[in-house]
């Protein structure tokens, strides 16, 4: 059976990610390297058990939104120690959407929003997503003060 491992392209800071990257998640190592001495063209490396490659590829190519690394947290702390770590020297964005300081897009996201949204109840899951898009970093409590309603 065939694996697919995401290839990600850095224009010169390949051995910078990969030692910030590693730093964040747990489960983490690189297993392989090569390179010139002194600089790394291409790594094999794991984060939280997913295994990656990167490559110092130039300028020729940056990433986008149009692809993202969706991390699936179970609560409110380990959402608020990722997204603290990476936007360190990146930028939020909305809906638990950020952008690294290496350009990469990652979306910070608690299992509660997938359960909460998919409750068959149309009107409460219409009030998480509406409570989602008014967020920037997702906040568990506000999803589930939404899904409760308002007080009678």
């Amino acid at each position: 059976m065939p694996t697919i491992t995401p290839f990600l392209w850095f224009d010169n800071q390949l051995e910078d990610a990969v030692a910030f990257y590693t730093s964040v998640f747990g489960d983490s190592a690189v297993p392989s390297s090569a390179g010139p001495s002194g600089g790394l063209t291409m790594a094999s490396f794991r984060l939280a058990g997913q295994d990656f490659m990167g490559l110092n590829g130039g300028p020729m190519y940056a990433f986008t939104p149009a692809i993202s690394l969706f991390v699936s947290c179970e609560g409110q702390e380990e959402v608020d120690y990722l997204w603290d770590r990476l936007c360190d020297g990146g930028s939020p964005s909305r809906c638990g959407w950020l952008v690294d300081r290496f350009g990469l897009s990652w979306q910070i996201i608690p299992t509660a929003l997938g359960r909460l949204m998919g409750d068959p109840d149309a009107e409460r899951a219409g009030r998480v997503m509406q409570a989602m898009l008014a967020m920037t970093k997702i906040e568990v409590a506000g999803l589930l003060a939404a899904y409760d309603g308002p007080s009678a």
